[in-house]
This record gives C-alpha cells, structure tokens and sequence, in this order.
C-alpha cells in the first residue's frame, strides 16, 4: 500500500496544509505512521514535521506523518467533510491525532467529545489509537488553559484514548520562564511552542524523554529549526514535567 501526505490549497512545501485533498508529494517515507486531523494550529509551523525531525535524530526511531487539516476546522467539521474519512481508511496508521481549537467553553467541549467518539471506531477499526492533541487558548484567554486541558482529557478518556499534555506543558514552559514566546500571533504557535509541542508527541507516542533531544534540526521537507540550547533545554524539562504530571494518579 502507498502511503501519501495530505495536503490542500497551499501545499506542504507551503508549510501549510488544508482540506481538499489527498495530493501526492510522494509516498510516506518509513516509519511509525501517525495521521494528524485538525487546523492551523497543526500546520502553521509544521509540527508533524518536527516530531519526525526529533525521531530521526534519536534512538534510531522513526515517525513518518500525513495530516487533514483546514483553518478554523472543528473536528465535527471534519466529521462532515470527506478527507478525513478516506485518510483515516487507509490504513497502516498507529495514531491519530486530533485537535480542534482549546474547547474551554462548555459547547465546544461538548462537541470535541462527540466528535471524538465519532471518529473513535474508524480509528480503532483500522487498528490506530485516537490521541487528543491539548490545544492551548489565545494570549487573551490564558484564564482558560485548566477548562481546555481538562476538555481534551475527558475526550480522551471517553474513548481510551492517548492525551497529549500540550496545553499542560506550555504552563510548565511560562513556570519556569514567564518571558518565553511560545505565541506567534496571540493564537498560533511561534518556533518556540511547535519545539515545545513536539516535545510532547515525541515524548507521549514514543514513551521516551525528551530531555536532550537537539535544539537544532532540520526536517525532511528541508526547513530548519534553530534554538537557543538553553531554551531547548527549559523546554525540555517542561514537557517532560507536563509528560510525568499527566501519568500521575
């Protein structure tokens, strides 16, 4: 079977992706398969591609990554649209990810958990785990991170599923730096919090620490992520605090 990377409108070597596809750029290169489905929050600074980066770069694993996403998309949205179904039929998946906006509100986290248990038999029919990807609020709404982060838990837990303390670890990251500029527009992330959020999925997917991980990679598309070491290494231990704190009874 051949495995493509899914794409829309402006494409992926664009660094952005969006409904209205499969294109093909190419097969899926090898390894552990995870599916993305979501919005820009997913595509604006090309996390998949960062968390292939840091497998490629430690312990001789491999993650290998396709995402559905459009701008401003609710996961119901994509319930409703078609892509998501066929990406997810494919096949030869170990995650699918997905993530909507932070749902703190009590509409939206009602409809992320129905979504989420829509979608729950067509990921575990294919043999896949849904993983619930912890959206963080605005800058303006930083009151909100407990209501999101617990709306992406329950969702989770209604579908035995993998929670993925992103949110989480960003308050880790501001706890041990209130300075870090972990936004890029007030809404999505900047270099800083796609580091920090690839962080997290290499931690949780892999269930490996990513304490040391490099502050520098460069992805297989060709882009280039360049840290500080020393907030690469605050971010490190952010995200494996928020990694322990999520396991934690």
């Amino acid at each position: 079977m051949t495995f493509l990377r899914y794409l829309c409108i402006a494409g992926y070597l664009a660094g952005t992706a969006c409904i209205g596809g499969p294109t093909d750029p190419g097969p899926l290169p090898d390894g552990r398969r995870a599916l993305f489905i979501g919005n820009s929050y997913i595509y604006s600074q090309n996390i998949p591609l960062i968390l292939e980066a840091f497998a490629d770069s430690a312990h001789g694993d491999l993650i290998a990554t396709a995402q559905v996403a459009a701008p401003d998309f609710a996961l119901i949205d994509h319930w409703n649209t078609g892509p998501s179904h066929s990406a997810i039929a494919l096949g030869g998946w170990e995650w699918v990810i997905l993530q909507q906006g932070p749902s703190s509100v009590s509409l939206n986290r009602d409809t992320l958990r129905l979504a989420t248990a829509l979608f729950a038999p067509e990921i575990k029919a294919v043999g896949a785990i849904p993983a619930l990807f912890s959206a963080w609020p605005s800058e303006s709404r930083r009151q909100d991170f407990p209501a999101a982060i617990e709306s992406y838990r329950l969702a989770a837990e209604d579908v035995s599923g993998i929670f993925l303390p992103i949110a989480s670890a960003w308050l880790e990251a501001w706890d041990r730096d209130a300075s870090l500029p972990l936004y890029e527009d007030g809404l999505h992330p900047s270099p800083y919090g796609a580091y920090l959020t690839a962080l997290v999925l290499y931690g949780v997917l892999l269930d490996r620490s990513p304490i040391g991980l490099p502050p520098k990679l460069k992805t297989r598309a060709g882009a280039t992520v360049n840290l500080p070491p020393g907030v690469a290494a605050v971010l490190q231990e952010a995200a494996a605090a928020a990694i322990a704190g999520a396991r934690a009874p």
